[in-house]
């Protein structure tokens, strides 16, 4: 690839393509939109709250807890805004559906609960189901589909 080449050029098509067609596109949009609030308003609560935050992963068996929680706190907050808005969802989407498999792996075995029993592995597998479907449309990505679809390759 040149490096004169578009910078939507570079993002590999797997990456912004979507598997999601039709009806399935409008659900899609409303659980990423609303699964991506949830999750950046849990990144939000991560700075908020830091001290708490901090005392809650120690007792979770967190290793380097004054690190975990702000690293969480930004995959949520950054990963959240960018499943809303439907911009390289599919890498977001595998970055919160990790960290929610480690709070599973934390929180989950030592603290059990609700939350962490049923809301983080509901949320971690609405992630995995964008990481394989994509953000549908309307989103970022699939402008960039568009847009990657009309521009001429300069290597033609």
């Amino acid at each position: 690839m040149r490096d004169d080449q578009p910078m939507v050029r570079r993002i590999p098509e797997w990456v912004l393509g979507s598997r999601l067609r039709g009806r399935t596109e409008l659900m899609a949009v409303i659980l990423r939109v609303a699964a991506g609030l949830f999750i950046a308003l849990a990144g939000v609560g991560k700075f908020a709250d830091h001290a708490k935050e901090v005392h809650d992963f120690r007792g979770f068996g967190v290793p380097l807890a004054e690190i975990a929680v702000p690293l969480a706190g930004a995959i949520e907050l950054i990963g959240g805004v960018l499943v809303i808005i439907g911009f390289l969802t599919r890498p977001a989407a595998l970055a919160i559906a990790l960290n929610l498999l480690g709070a599973l792996f934390t929180a989950g075995i030592n603290e059990g609960g609700t939350f962490h029993l049923v809301v983080g592995p509901t949320l971690m597998v609405i992630m995995a189901f964008f990481v394989w479907s994509g953000a549908g449309a309307p989103s970022i990505d699939a402008q960039l589909v568009r847009l990657r679809a009309t521009t001429t390759r300069p290597d033609r």
